[in-house]
């Protein structure tokens, strides 16, 4: 008679392998799956003020919260963190990639939001945290290490939801936001106090100090105009020639025939006629309920003093809740040859998006051909 094999031995050697093949490629498997998720969110992310991506953002936040509980409540032994058949290993997987998650869609977000030329520091910080989760995931095993990223998720999370919730934009929206992310992270530290006691304690100075640095970075680089204004985004924005409404209600701008090479100018030509108005158009989402002031600012380029000269400000009116963004323009004449851009931006100074432009008169106006903006 044939032995029998239960149902239980078989799965065990099955799930043994499937682990072991985990952790010998965790490396690749992990990259793979970063990138995949950053495309997928890149591609799938709409709004900043949509129900279900803010349940999936607090999701995400919550179950990494769970994973620091649990990875500094255990005891454990050296090497804990590279052995797939110990817990430690698969919570710090777990919280590596929900991190990572948060990370995706911080980044999808806040590049949506800004002129990468004025917003690049904050946003250099986001990468590197992004690449930090992925390079230095066994440092999650220090309690500081991992606390902190909490933190900073936290915090980039308020920065566009405290807006969203409240309608209002600008320095009280930001520094409301900043309370709220302390307030959390306090409350989530005396919890984890209470749950892991001695484990918490040997680290509570280096934690207060990483916390407070980043709050004071964040701070900084907001009062420098350097973080972008989300949740303020530049859907659509161009330089015409001249604008008007059709019986549809969209905006039809006359816009000059290019060839392909124009759109990979920096300062795309537009050839202007004396006295005439050139148009700044702009599209900028803001979340529904959240109506706001925005700037047009002209500027020109001095060559003679290499630098950038404000010609003109215009502000215009946002109403928040369009998917396309709210349409406004402003118009500039007798521009001088040379460069020129316009600037769109908040009330403080935020850049929300530029455009950039080089004016090249003559006698005679171009090709122009309309062109439907919605």
């Amino acid at each position: 008679m044939l032995p029998t094999i239960s149902s239980e031995e078989v799965r065990k050697p099955l799930f043994h392998r499937a682990t072991s093949w985990y952790a010998k490629f965790e490396r690749p498997i992990s990259s793979i799956s970063l990138v995949g998720g950053f495309v997928f969110d890149a591609i799938t992310l709409e709004r900043v003020d949509t129900l279900w991506e803010n349940i999936w953002i607090i999701a995400h936040l919550v179950v990494v919260a769970i994973c620091i509980v649990l990875i500094n409540r255990k005891t454990r032994e050296v090497g804990d963190e590279h052995d797939p058949t110990r817990l430690h290993f698969w919570l710090l997987n777990i919280m590596q990639f929900f991190f990572g998650g948060l990370l995706s869609t911080y980044l999808v977000f806040y590049f949506r939001s800004s002129s990468i030329l004025v917003s690049w520091p904050f946003l250099i910080l986001l990468v590197g945290a992004f690449w930090a989760n992925e390079r230095l995931k066994f440092h999650y095993a220090r309690i500081t290490f991992h606390i902190s990223f909490f933190f900073l998720s936290l915090y980039a999370f308020a920065i566009f939801i405290v807006p969203v919730l409240i309608h209002q934009v600008g320095t009280v929206a930001f520094l409301f936001s900043g309370l709220v992310s302390v307030v959390i992270i306090l409350g989530f530290l005396a919890l984890l106090e209470f749950m892991t006691h001695e484990q918490f304690f040997r680290g509570k100075s280096k934690l207060y100090y990483s916390i407070t640095g980043i709050f004071l970075a964040v701070n900084a680089l907001y009062f420098f105009n350097i973080i972008p204004p989300i949740p303020l985004s530049l859907k659509d924005a161009g330089v015409y020639h001249s604008i008007s409404k059709d019986e549809a209600g969209d905006y039809v701008v006359m816009q000059e025939q290019r060839s392909w090479r124009e759109y990979f100018k920096l300062y795309p030509t537009l050839h202007s006629v004396p006295q005439e108005n050139v148009v700044a158009y702009s599209a900028v989402f803001s979340p529904s309920k959240l109506d706001t002031t925005i700037i047009h600012e002209w500027e020109r380029y001095d060559q003679n003093a290499k630098r950038w000269v404000s010609v003109s400000k215009v502000s215009l009116e946002v109403i928040g809740g369009r998917d396309g963004g709210y349409r406004t323009y402003s118009t500039k004449n007798t521009l001088t040859p040379g460069r020129w851009r316009v600037s769109v931006e908040t009330p403080r100074g935020q850049v929300i998006g530029r455009m950039p432009f080089e004016i090249v008169m003559q006698n005679t106006l171009p090709i122009l051909s309309p062109k439907v903006v919605k």
